[in-house]
């Protein structure tokens, strides 16, 4: 059974002035036929005001990586599919997860069958009869689920060194595109899309092989704090 998987946030400011130019080349030219000398300059003036004024209230990656970085506990349930070319039907997994800062991520699968692990700071473990062991970290699926770790903690360092970023949306309902950068991952992934709100909520994983990967986190709430028996598995 492979590791879970995932993907890593975030992106560059949309460039404002670009949905301006053509009202702008248009005012321009009118006000230059009233006044040349008096009119041109009010009129510019005013288009720049507006666009700034566009970009200051436009949700930005700042503001995303701010959002996603603010809970401290998360607890959820996902669904996982893995479409594969070979097969009609997709691979279906489910399970909960507990996000904790300062401490990763527990991903607990309940079907097909009964897995546990853990994404940290440390790496990847999988928990078997004698406790937690560590998995090899040098592996495509290691820096998969780092990365994975990294979008759902809102850590816009690591993803803006690894992806060109591309943000469209609002706080409460936004995309954002990753397009690899290095080329482990343009081996991997020919693109990743992230959805969410307050939360992620959606992760869409599209391989360069044509196999794709849906996650899907659900019952999100960041009301609880972890329980002893959480705090007991990320201090192992």
């Amino acid at each position: 059974m492979r590791s879970p998987v995932g993907a890593g946030l975030l992106a560059k400011i949309l460039r404002a002035l670009h949905s301006v130019r053509q009202p702008m080349s248009s005012l321009t030219s009118f006000a230059s036929k009233s006044n040349r000398r008096t009119a041109a300059p009010t009129w510019t003036a005013l288009i720049l005001l507006l666009s700034v004024s566009g970009m200051a209230h436009a949700f930005d990656l700042q503001q995303l990586s701010d959002q996603l970085a603010k809970p401290t506990v998360i607890h959820g349930s996902f669904i996982q599919e893995k479409h594969l070319r070979a097969l009609p039907q997709p691979l279906i997994s489910k399970g909960t997860f507990v996000l904790a800062k300062d401490h990763g991520l527990l991903w607990l699968l309940k079907t097909p069958l009964r897995q546990d692990y853990r994404i940290s700071a440390q790496g990847i473990a999988r928990r078997d009869a004698n406790g937690w062991q560590l998995l090899p970290n040098k592996s495509a699926g290691a820096e998969q689920n780092r990365l994975f770790l990294a979008v759902l903690q809102g850590d816009s360092s690591g993803l803006q060194r690894d992806f060109e970023l591309q943000l469209q949306g609002e706080a409460n309902g936004w995309k954002l595109t990753l397009i690899p950068r290095s080329l482990l991952l343009k081996q991997v992934f020919t693109q990743i899309n992230i959805d969410g709100g307050e939360l992620v909520q959606k992760i869409e994983l599209l391989e360069t092989q044509g196999d794709s990967t849906v996650l899907r986190m659900q019952d999100s709430s960041a009301s609880q704090p972890l329980s002893e028996a959480e705090q007991h598995d990320f201090a192992q």
